[in-house]
C-alpha cells in the first residue's frame, strides 16, 4: 500500500466519464480530477465512486440527439501529502530514462496551457453540448452585446 500520512485528509480522484451521442460513432471521454476530503483511503474511494455515479445522466444536445453520460470508473486515486494551501504540492509523477525529445514535448508554451485555451469546441468533435446550457450561454452573450462598451 502507498504511504498515507497519519493526518491525511485530502485525496485526488480521476473520474472517467464517457459521453455517448445518439447516431455518433465516436464517444467523448472526460477524465475529471476531483478533490476529495476523507478520513481514510477507503472513505475517499467510496466518496469518489459515489461522485462518479451521481455524474451519470441523459440529456438532449443542441441537435436534439440523446447524450448518455456514463461513469466508467476511476483512473486513479492519490493522497495529497501536504495540506491544501497556496503552493502546496498536490501530486507528482516520476519517470526514468526520458529521452530529450520526449521531455521537450511535455513542456508547453503559455498559449497551449489549459487555462489559456479557447472555450470553443474543437471543429469536427461530437456534439455533446446540452441544449439547455447552450440556451443560457446564448442568452448571456446577447446581454453582453447590449452592454455599453467598457463595462
Amino acid at each position: 500500500m502507498a504511504f498515507i500520512p497519519a493526518d491525511a485528509r485530502w485525496y485526488l480522484a480521476d473520474l472517467i466519464l464517457e459521453y455517448a451521442i445518439q447516431d455518433e460513432p465516436r464517444n467523448v471521454v472526460h477524465v475529471n480530477l476531483h478533490l476529495i476530503e476523507a478520513d481514510s483511503p477507503e472513505a475517499a474511494y467510496e466518496k469518489a465512486m459515489a461522485l462518479g455515479q451521481a455524474a451519470q445522466y441523459n440529456y438532449q444536445n443542441t441537435d436534439g440527439k440523446l447524450v448518455r453520460v456514463s461513469f466508467r470508473g476511476l483512473r486513479d486515486l492519490n493522497v495529497i501529502h501536504d495540506g491544501v494551501e497556496d503552493e502546496a504540492e498536490l501530486i507528482y509523477e516520476e519517470s526514468f530514462g526520458v529521452p530529450e525529445e520526449t521531455l521537450g514535448n511535455w513542456v508547453k508554451e503559455r498559449d497551449q496551457l489549459g487555462v489559456f485555451l479557447p472555450m470553443a469546441p474543437c471543429k469536427g468533435s461530437p456534439n455533446y453540448m446540452p441544449a439547455e446550457i447552450w440556451s443560457i450561454l446564448r442568452d448571456l452573450s446577447h446581454r453582453c452585446d447590449e452592454l455599453p462598451k467598457g463595462e
